[in-house]
């Protein structure tokens, strides 16, 4: 895991490590049962170093507190791009593809009990599916015999508040996907 993180803080393979201050690796509980994956860093994060640390990532811990987890204890977040987009632009596909070796050495080596994928870029990629996130959540998939359940990024909520009860259920399923159920 630390010889991951060092090669990752070190990066050079895109353009973005042009415009980066910091590589945000991850944050949360290594020996986590919950693996969180977004998209990309934001600009609090590119500041930090840390993942989710803005409104959105106030959000997803009060997301992960309703079922019962914690970013301290039960949580590992990190994103599928660990470098900021300019103006938080979407993430461009040679991005994406330059990236994710990262981002599934990561599950490997975590080996969470589950996936929660939020946002679009996230869910796509761990489906293996390009429809709209609206379409991909509500079930469970798998991704390297992990299960994955999608949901809203929590900055879309915050922009976006008739996506609650939908995030609300997709949480829902995720408890009785790490219950057992």
């Amino acid at each position: 895991y630390a010889a991951l993180k060092a090669e990752a803080l070190a990066c050079q393979r895109c353009a973005l490590a042009k415009t980066r201050k910091n590589v945000v690796f991850s944050d949360g509980n290594p020996g986590a049962r919950l693996m969180v994956v977004g998209e990309a860093p934001g600009a609090r994060e590119d500041k930090t170093g840390l993942a989710f640390v803005g409104p959105a990532g106030k959000l997803l811990d009060l997301h992960l507190g309703s079922v019962g987890l914690s970013r301290a204890d039960s949580a590992y977040i990190c994103n599928v791009l660990k470098c900021r987009p300019p103006g938080n632009r979407n993430p461009l596909p040679v991005e994406i593809q330059t990236c994710t070796p990262f981002l599934r050495k990561q599950i490997e080596l975590i080996s969470p009990q589950a996936i929660l994928a939020v946002g679009t870029f996230s869910g796509q990629f761990l489906t293996g599916m390009a429809k709209p996130l609206g379409r991909l959540r509500g079930e469970v998939y798998s991704y390297q015999g992990v299960p994955v359940v999608v949901t809203y990024h929590p900055a879309a909520l915050l922009r976006n508040s008739g996506w609650t009860r939908a995030t609300w259920d997709d949480l829902q399923l995720l408890r009785q996907v790490m219950d057992g159920a």
